[in-house]
């Protein structure tokens, strides 16, 4: 099978960075924008190419055993990053790279990182101030249901982290609505079940 990288979706993205690569061990990045006047496919075929990213996985684990690197290649759009587990490789000369474990992954309004033993997926910080901000704005302006339904409509897949953003988001309405005398928003409102999505189309 050829080497696939072309994610179709934010979805499948973040789901293919998080679970896919960081989980695995796959800390260490750079990400980059292909230029409007690129084509993209030529850039992820020279890519590719330079790193030898194209591997077989019984490949990439005698490439582990013997201390090399493995590094994967994703895209999204004209969005890409470049991962790669410990070991030796031309790819810690040659990029300014950073550690998934103390500089956060930001793309779409997401964080991912690597914390306590797994791969972590949050709102980065401006997103979830955002949206907050958002929601207490119309706390006290809209009925139940109509909070209901744009709750439900957030649009970021639940994760752990992000699952209990949005909950604290859920919360602080109702802090807001209780203060004022109105109803309180039902947490059931909330999508709290990850949806496991096709990556590559």
């Amino acid at each position: 099978m050829a080497y696939q990288f072309e994610a179709s979706t934010v979805t499948g993205f973040v789901q293919q960075l998080a679970v896919g690569y960081v989980a695995r061990g796959y800390w260490f990045y750079v990400t980059g924008r292909v230029p409007e006047r690129k084509d993209p496919l030529a850039v992820d075929a020279k890519l590719i190419k330079k790193y030898a990213i194209d591997q077989s996985k019984w490949a990439r684990a005698r490439r582990k055993k013997a201390g090399v690197a493995n590094l994967q290649y994703l895209r999204h759009d004209r969005f890409f990053i470049i991962v790669a587990t410990h070991g030796e490789h031309a790819f810690f000369w040659e990029e300014p790279f950073k550690d998934a474990r103390r500089a956060p992954v930001r793309f779409a309004g997401y964080s991912i990182s690597y914390r306590g033993g797994h791969a972590l997926v949050r709102l980065d910080r401006e997103t979830y101030k955002n949206l907050k901000g958002h929601f207490l704005d119309l706390a006290m302006r809209r009925s139940v249901s109509s909070l209901a339904e744009e709750l439900g409509r957030i649009p970021f897949e639940p994760y752990c982290g992000v699952r209990r953003q949005v909950l604290n988001i859920h919360r602080a309405v109702n802090r807001a609505r209780q203060q004022g005398g109105l109803a309180e928003v039902p947490v059931s409102a909330l999508r709290l079940q990850r949806r496991v999505v096709k990556v590559f189309v």
